[in-house]
């Protein structure tokens, strides 16, 4: 059987990936990080979604979180809401260098297993502007990964699957129903309210309700009363 690690936050588009690679046949080895991110629950989500899934293993890796200084995510910093023109910057939510940390470790981790294959929930098309979400990032690191490796020094190939990149938001969320994910597990608010309930308001919540709503589908989860 092939062996993928694959990156879970506990959101829709990593728990859309995780379901992916399981329906290609692969055994899968689900890594999630707690890096002091104010949306902790979604740590909670991505174990649920792990045993839902039939995960071999899931391992939380937890990160010094002063290493992520300056974003809304991690700092005391006030999440953005309701904005308008999504994807027209790099937001305050962007965390500094959070894919290229979390690739590197996903890649030690394969090279171990081994695992030749590692998935990523990266989307260019409906995301907030993140770098390290670009086809562009995914495939320099492919590169990297078959350079600075001893298993790719004696002949492995590592891959990096990032098969949601070109998808909208409403096409994740087809995908998912359509591998019949229970997508009531997932988490992806930025801000959650004390009782862990999404705001809603965030550009998580934004872009998550649109792909629903664009999907022709409900979204699972509550959201607070308007």
């Amino acid at each position: 059987m092939k062996h993928a690690v694959v990156l879970l936050s506990g959101g829709l588009d990593s728990a859309t990936v995780l379901a992916i690679a399981k329906s290609q046949g692969y055994e899968t080895y689900a890594l999630s990080f707690d890096y002091g991110q104010r949306h902790k629950i979604e740590i909670e989500a991505a174990r649920k979604i792990a045993k839902s899934l039939g995960a071999r293993e899931h391992r939380v890796i937890k990160i010094d979180s002063s290493l992520f200084s300056g974003s809304a995510l991690t700092d005391q910093i006030d999440v953005p809401k309701d904005r308008n023109e999504i994807g027209s910057g790099i937001p305050i939510t962007y965390v500094p260098a959070r894919n290229t940390i979390f690739l590197a470790h996903a890649l030690a981790w394969a090279e171990t297993i081994p695992a030749a294959h590692i998935f990523i929930g990266a989307n260019a098309i409906d995301y907030s502007g993140y770098p390290d979400c670009r086809p562009e990032f995914i495939a320099l690191f492919e590169m990297l990964a078959n350079t600075s490796t001893k298993a790719a020094a004696e002949g492995m190939r590592f891959q990096i699957h990032a098969p949601l990149i070109k998808l909208s938001k409403a096409q994740i969320v087809q995908k998912a129903v359509e591998l019949d994910l229970d997508l009531s597990l997932t988490h992806s608010c930025y801000d959650p309210l004390p009782s862990g309930q999404a705001c809603g308001r965030c550009d998580a919540c934004q872009l998550r309700l649109r792909g629903f709503r664009e999907a022709g589908t409900s979204d699972p989860i509550r959201y607070p009363a308007k």
